[in-house]
């Protein structure tokens, strides 16, 4: 089970194997505050809601910030219902033979976190401070002068405003995957990470990175 850093958060696991849910929730926190961008599922009928979206998690993991085009259906349903932040990581196949070792079977590398609670749509006075807030966090990671709202026309930002819907999602459960091979011994799951680059999936070097030295565990 994993310790969260709020400790209002419940903390769920997501796969069975326990070698792949022991990491620390404050690992798994930082991990989806520094995506900054996942899948919001809303329950509905008669399939579930999907928005894909950029936002902000509190330094706590209490909340997460977020906009939605006002036309998303998932405007029209949230009204304090309870959704699902779905922040995805590296991915990537590992072959049995790169182990270097008998009698292993084919799997799928990755790091997931889910983030759940309750989605609040928020005054829209609070849309311009969110939006700032946001900008502001992501560029503060580029190598430039950050770009500000004051550089668009008054007509585009009202253009702009008049589209979207501010959010927030009330986190109340943490639960994440970090399947890096950690059920392997270490010579083996070294010998796989060296070999996944040679493979496909997604940002397969973080990817190796992860497997040749596991995030730190409860």
């Amino acid at each position: 089970m994993e310790t969260c850093a709020n400790p209002k958060l419940k903390a769920l696991t997501m796969h069975p194997n326990p070698s792949f849910r022991k990491t620390e929730a404050a690992l798994s926190l930082d991990f989806a505050r520094k995506r900054a961008f996942g899948a919001l599922t809303l329950s509905a009928d008669p399939v579930p809601l999907i928005a894909h979206i950029p936002f902000l998690l509190s330094q706590d993991g209490s909340e997460a910030l977020l906009h939605l085009v006002r036309s998303n259906p998932i405007v029209r349903e949230a009204e304090d219902r309870p959704a699902r932040l779905i922040v995805t990581g590296p991915d990537g196949y590992v072959s049995p033979d790169w182990y270097g070792i008998d009698d292993q079977v084919p799997t799928w590398n990755y790091v997931s976190v889910h983030l759940t609670g309750t989605l609040q749509r928020l005054p829209q006075d609070a849309l311009i401070p969110l939006l700032a807030a946001q900008s502001a966090a992501y560029e503060a990671r580029l190598p430039k002068t950050p770009w500000t709202m004051d550089k668009t026309s008054d007509d585009v930002q009202a253009r702009f405003l008049r589209m979207i819907v501010p959010f927030r999602l009330k986190i109340d459960t943490l639960d994440s995957t970090w399947k890096l091979n950690q059920n392997k011994d270490d010579a083996p799951r070294r010998a796989a990470a060296a070999a996944i680059e040679s493979g496909f999936g997604s940002e397969l070097l973080e990817l190796a990175q992860l497997m040749t030295s596991p995030p730190k565990t409860d």
